[in-house]
């Protein structure tokens, strides 16, 4: 007999869930935030600061934008090979003592996570900064289990606290400032009391106390990864306070979810990151902790080590070519910094764990543009090109945009036929219609260009048109539309035909002389 190898069965991808679903559309939830005065300045005063310190170390890099083109390949090399490389992690790290566990969804991990927690029999965790775990939201799915999870990161810490959302990749209590987190602490910590003050060493005093005994006497940790080694099976995590080092050595059992994304290739590839991550997001030289940790290590660090790699989402942006590039962001942050819209609205306003231009991008793609508000996101941007111009591993961001912008308009209208008994047409049907049977008349078009002087009748004194129905209000109601012409360049040309014609005539015989000297101004200078 015969036998024929038909190789591995595709999978299907599937959209993920969790804390990337919108329930409030993007400009509605934006218009809200813009009420938040002391919101809106405490996030100026820290991405404007952030951003100079940034702009100052990469400018020190004679060779950032060779740092940065390496990074974007090495991003797209893994995206290519991003099967066998996973294999490759998956072996490397059993080979070391560790578990790996496939999680396909938020519920899948969240699944998983609970039932090792509770195998070892314990109803507390410490939990060191994840985007992962926010995005899985794994502390609600863990509480339901009668599991409490502590964040031992300041900033999460603060959040979780003050029993608030994440409203930035980098720093989640970035729209805090001191006297909002010493009144947290005075409320929430068993530790504090009245004369506590707003100094921050005095606040990070108080939040080492309280963190303390849950680093020295819970035996699980979970933890999230900056990036993994196929070559080698190795974790790494990169922070600033070294919480995350107590979380990865202490416990007993350490259990790390990470994203599917974020291998790299070999241990030398760190190399790369190691140099744009810092800079792009605290604007250091280099980040003051970086823990690495492959598999188990017999009498050093937690004896049992388990890897939920996650994908909720992952294999279906990897599914299209113009926006699958979103993968390859290292959560710097950078784009979020630099952005006009994020720093008037905030992060709470995009309605996802990740906010931003990155989590314009990546929420819809990881949802689907038709789940929830998340068709909202693609229109969170002004084009303006600063996240693309920032972006370590230059993601073209505004091109992505754009590139669901369009998903969204064919989702919403598909959505609306189907919706109706009787399909009809929508209003840019109609136009679109109309446009093509003036355009392709003569007479229709000249018929329309008479109606120029209404328009002008209707804009006013000041010239402007600040109104218009229906679709094209949505122009008018952020900028006014100009008063048209009095009269077409047809109608014009029609009365000017004869004078301009005598013109090129009287003109051609001096044609070649001034096209000789068309880069020559009238006073011999060269125009540039």
């Amino acid at each position: 007999m015969t036998r024929t190898a038909l190789g591995m069965p595709a999978v299907r991808p599937a959209h993920g869930h969790g804390n990337i679903v919108l329930d409030e559309p993007f400009p509605s939830a934006a218009r809200t935030q813009l009420g938040n005065a002391q919101m809106r300045a405490n996030i100026h005063h820290a991405t404007h600061t952030i951003r100079g310190k940034r702009a100052r170390v990469v400018g020190e890099l004679p060779d950032w934008a060779e740092l940065r083109q390496a990074g974007s390949a090495l991003k797209q090399q893994v995206m290519a090979d991003l099967p066998a490389l996973l294999e490759q992690f998956e072996q490397r790290v059993t080979a070391r003592g560790g578990v790996v566990h496939w999680a396909r969804d938020a519920e899948e991990a969240n699944r998983i996570i609970s039932g090792l927690v509770k195998a070892k029999g314990v109803d507390e965790v410490i939990k060191v900064k994840s985007m992962a775990t926010q995005e899985i939201d794994l502390e609600h799915a863990l509480q339901a289990e009668g599991i409490a999870a502590v964040e031992t990161d300041l900033a999460e810490l603060i959040v979780q606290l003050g029993h608030d959302k994440p409203s930035h990749i980098l720093v989640p209590a970035i729209h805090r400032n001191r006297e909002e987190i010493r009144e947290i602490f005075v409320r929430e910590m068993p530790e504090t009391d009245e004369s506590l003050t707003s100094d921050p060493s005095a606040l990070a005093d108080v939040a080492r106390v309280h963190l303390r005994e849950k680093f020295l006497t819970t035996s699980v940790a979970i933890s999230g990864a900056n990036f993994g080694v196929a070559e080698t099976g190795t974790l790494t995590v990169v922070e600033s306070e070294g919480n995350g080092r107590m979380c990865l050595t202490l416990p007993e059992t350490l259990i790390t979810v990470m994203g599917i994304e974020k291998i790299v290739p070999t241990f030398q590839d760190l190399e790369v990151f190691l140099q744009l991550l810092p800079r792009s997001s605290t604007g250091e030289r280099m980040n003051p902790y970086t823990s690495m940790w492959t598999g188990v290590t017999p009498g050093d660090g937690p004896q049992e080590f388990h890897l939920v790699l996650l994908d909720n989402g992952r294999s279906a942006v990897l599914s299209d070519p113009e926006g699958r590039s979103a993968l390859h962001c290292i959560r710097c942050s950078a784009c979020m910094n630099v952005c006009p819209v994020y720093e008037q609205t905030g992060g709470h306003a995009y309605g996802s764990v990740y906010p931003g231009p990155i989590g314009a991008i990546l929420s819809p793609q990881l949802t689907g543009v038709q789940e929830g508000a998340n068709g909202s996101l693609p229109y969170a941007s002004s084009l303006c090109g600063a996240c693309y111009d920032v972006c370590p591993v230059a993601i073209d961001i505004p091109s992505i945009l754009v590139h669901l912008r369009d998903q969204d308009v064919r989702a919403t209208h598909a959505r609306k036929k189907e919706e109706s008994r009787v399909p009809l047409p929508s209003q840019m049907d109609l136009l679109m219609a109309g446009a093509r049977t003036v355009m392709s008349s003569g007479t229709l078009m000249g018929m329309a260009e008479r109606g120029l002087p209404a328009g002008r009748v209707a804009a006013g004194r000041d010239a402007t048109l600040g109104w218009l129905p229906g679709i094209a209000g949505g122009w008018t109601d952020q900028r006014d539309v100009p008063a048209p012409p009095r009269q077409s360049f047809r109608n014009w040309w029609r009365g000017n035909a004869e004078h301009t014609e005598e013109r090129v005539a009287r003109d051609g015989g001096r044609r070649d002389v001034a096209a000789e000297d068309e880069t020559t101004t009238t006073d011999g200078q060269e125009q540039r």
